[in-house]
């Protein structure tokens, strides 16, 4: 599969979580954050600040085939980032989308974040409207401010979700 990131670059490959894990594809913020399990990632190929996937580190599709171990740990990470999106960022709303009919072959989710910006130009907070906000940020042309808020951005709750999840496994002890 050939895909496009952020900076325009062209990238054939077989899956996209593989690639990004394996270094293959770099992503414009480096990792946000990430578990025995799940990793969580500034989306590459869609320039929204705070657009999160946390995808699974194996080749599992489906929450069916999540363990009971990797389930906890996936319900615990996602409060995390939701929390850290709140705290860090003064995200309001989020929508949360789990398709298992994708193109990568890791199980993911994506936090999307409903920005201000977003209301100022008519969208609804639809999840019918996610594809349309998508498209029209990617076609935007990226320039050296919105890279740097979004490393600002991923920055902030790289820091906010560490903690919380170093003090989550203080608890656990």
């Amino acid at each position: 599969m050939k895909i496009k990131d952020t900076s325009g670059a062209e990238h054939d490959i077989e899956c996209i979580a593989c690639a990004i894990q394996s270094g293959k594809v770099t992503l414009l913020v480096e990792r946000i954050a990430e578990t025995e399990f799940f990793v969580a990632e500034q989306d590459f190929e869609y320039p929204i600040e705070a657009f999160i996937i946390v995808a699974s580190k194996r080749h599992v599709k489906s929450i069916l085939g999540l363990s009971e171990e990797e389930r906890a740990d996936l319900t615990s990470f996602l409060f995390s980032c939701r929390k850290a999106m709140k705290t860090q960022l003064g995200i309001v709303e989020v929508t949360f989308v789990q398709e298992e009919h994708s193109s990568s072959s890791h199980f993911h989710v994506w936090l999307f974040p409903w920005l201000p910006w977003m209301d100022e130009e008519g969208y609804k907070r639809k999840v019918s409207e996610i594809t349309t906000v998508m498209k029209m940020a990617k076609d935007r042309p990226m320039t050296e401010e919105s890279s740097l808020i979004l490393r600002e951005s991923a920055q902030k709750l790289k820091s906010e979700i560490a903690k919380d999840l170093k003090d989550a496994t203080k608890r656990s002890s």
